[in-house]
């Protein structure tokens, strides 16, 4: 199986203070990935990178055919088109109000991609009848339940066509009543063979979901492997220690 993402050596600081150390890992094409681990051992900073919505300091990042050395000076044409490759998905749903679920979605596709305002729309109530949401279309997100609006986000990345889906604690904001729509359009995603990075502290989601799951701490990947290895039988005695915390 190819990998459709390889990240080598990430570092990361915000002043003096180190977030990534020497973080490594690949992704195969259409797994998922889960990164968990306590606040503030840089989980949400590895996505950020990802995307290049924080910068790196040193470390390559390769989607697909499209790589990139932080270490080495980048444009900001090659940065914008490593961006493309990936779609995020936030903890707060951050739409637009002023905008329709549909034009949300096809923001982006328009805008940024300059693709013809009917193909984006096309796209737009594909994917929102994907999720459950397209009489919804014509609704403004006050409109829309949390959940509902998590969906459109979901919704809005996944316009973009990119080859990487990326998800910073989707539910975490959530009524616990509306997580499960939420995960439900993930797992879907996953069984259509999305290739994902989920940060999540939803432990048995990560157990359905995951193909591979890494547990960060101190800025550094502690423990890697499958959800039997990770989550049912850690080797590694801090992993032990949060799972038991999280799970309690």
């Amino acid at each position: 199986m190819t990998d459709l993402l390889e990240v080598s050596a990430l570092k990361k600081s915000f002043g003096p203070i180190e977030v990534l150390k020497d973080v490594s890992f690949t992704v195969p094409s259409g797994t998922v990935t889960v990164i968990i681990g306590p606040s503030g051992s840089g989980k949400t900073t590895v996505l950020r990178t990802l995307n290049a919505l924080d910068r790196a300091d040193a470390g390559l990042i390769r989607i697909g055919d499209v790589s990139v050395d932080f270490a080495e000076p980048v444009d900001a044409a090659r940065l914008r088109h490593f961006r493309a490759q990936s779609g995020m998905v936030f903890q707060s749903h951050n739409l637009f109000p002023h905008k329709t679920v549909l034009q949300n979605i096809i923001e982006g596709p328009v805008i940024v991609q300059k693709r013809a305002k009917d193909d984006a729309t096309r796209d737009a109530h594909a994917i929102l009848d994907q999720i459950g949401l397209d009489a919804k279309s014509d609704q403004y997100p006050f409109q829309l339940s949390g959940g509902q609006q998590q969906r459109v986000g979901i919704a809005r990345a996944l316009a973009l066509r990119p080859k990487l889906m990326l998800f910073d604690e989707p539910t975490s904001a959530l009524d616990p009543e509306l997580v499960g729509e939420v995960l439900g359009v993930i797992k879907g995603l996953a069984a259509e063979g999305w290739t994902m990075v989920i940060v999540t502290h939803e432990i048995r989601f990560a157990q359905q979901v995951a193909d591979q799951v890494l547990f960060l701490e101190n800025e550094v990947v502690v423990e890697r492997g499958t959800p039997e290895q990770v989550l049912a039988n850690p080797t590694e005695p801090r992993t032990r220690q949060f799972l038991q915390r999280i799970l309690a």
